[in-house]
């Protein structure tokens, strides 16, 4: 190995280090600050109880605290009343409380207000946690039904058969049933290479939507195997589970092919690009639509980890058909209307017969 590639080596585990490093203080940070605004939530509502105090006692400190410590914003009176409700809705949540002692306050407030249910709190939380979702990304995770669409369509891959234990976990983690390609504002078919452009153009929205820990390599990344040339679609690394994870892009429903063309650029990964601290590489197949079960099948005998997960590319109507293609309940109507119309032109018929 020439010293040009052993300083690269040096050089990106100096970066890993500092990275990991800022990742647990930002992860610590977190906690303090959660659990502050908790215990301030705890002291309002034992004194408001104890006291027998109303709503005027949260504006007058409010008002005190920002005299004292010259007026920070996370004093003012709403956000005095944001860790009141915090309090009373994990107090009883040890669990949830512990994960959302993880996450910033602000993702914790859009979770609060916007999500009810136990599990599908929990859920978010934890996705927050591990894929490190800004607000906005969070909001649109809730917006697309993240949730309800992990429940519909859980995550199909052979990582448990293909990895060590410990590994296996981390990497189901990092994988989603479903991407939100919404942010590439495309509602009409497209090739495969068109998609890949697409994305390569987006690229901050697209590592956003991938999560925490990926790092781009390049597109169409080239593998030799005798005088043949291979290209992966999109190449990354990711820093927590330390390997490579490739992705293939693919327009049409799944087939089983997929899995064993990747299982190919796997091997030749691992075998040419794979570092010796590099954990086994990955490779995700990204398909606008699956059958699960087919999936299944397609993965029990593959040696390499790899996960199959579907997109969706836009949940809204194109500006230019909207108001022109009827909703559901239109066409409900229409349909109720055909039928009847076709019912009594049988009783006409009939008539006409006799």
């Amino acid at each position: 190995m020439n010293d040009l590639k052993l300083y690269d080596n040096f050089f990106n585990e100096i970066l890993q280090t500092i990275s990991s490093a800022r990742y647990e203080a930002y992860k610590s940070l977190n906690k303090h600050h959660t659990g502050l605004n908790f215990e301030i939530g705890k002291l309002i509502v034992k004194n408001q109880e104890v006291n027998n105090w109303g709503k005027s006692i949260v504006e007058t400190l409010s008002t005190d605290i920002n005299k004292q410590i010259d007026g920070i914003k996370g004093y003012s009176a709403q956000n005095l009343w944001r860790m009141r409700q915090f309090y009373l809705e994990y107090k009883d949540e040890q669990e949830l409380l512990e994960l959302a002692a993880k996450i910033p306050w602000g993702q914790n407030l859009l979770i609060m207000h916007q999500v009810k249910g136990r599990e599908e709190r929990k859920y978010y939380l934890n996705a927050t946690d591990k894929m490190a979702w800004s607000r906005s990304v969070l909001l649109n995770q809730i917006k697309a039904n993240a949730y309800q669409n992990h429940l519909i369509n859980p995550k199909q891959c052979n990582f448990e058969n293909a990895l060590p234990v410990h590994l296996s976990e981390q990497a189901s983690e990092a994988l989603k049933s479903e991407y939100n390609l919404d942010f590439l504002g495309i509602n009409k078919p497209v090739l495969e290479r068109e998609l890949e452009n697409r994305l390569i153009e987006n690229i901050r929205d697209l590592l956003l939507e991938l999560g925490y820990g990926f790092s781009f390599i390049g597109n169409q990344y080239r593998l030799r195997l005798n005088q043949k040339e291979y290209f992966i679609d999109l190449l990354f690394y990711h820093r927590i589970l330390k390997c490579l994870v490739a992705i293939e892009l693919k327009t049409v429903e799944f087939e089983p092919e997929f899995a064993g063309k990747m299982n190919f650029y796997l091997e030749l990964l691992d075998e040419q690009e794979k570092q010796p601290d590099d954990n086994p590489s990955i490779g995700i197949i990204l398909c606008p639509t699956k059958d699960n079960i087919e999936v299944e099948y397609s993965l029990r005998t593959n040696i390499k980890p790899i996960g199959v997960a579907e997109y969706k590319l836009t949940h809204e109507l194109p500006k230019q058909l909207k108001g022109k293609v009827p909703t559901e309940k239109e066409l409900k109507r229409m349909l109720k209307k055909a039928i009847r119309n076709a019912g009594d032109s049988a009783e006409d018929k009939n008539e006409s017969n006799k």
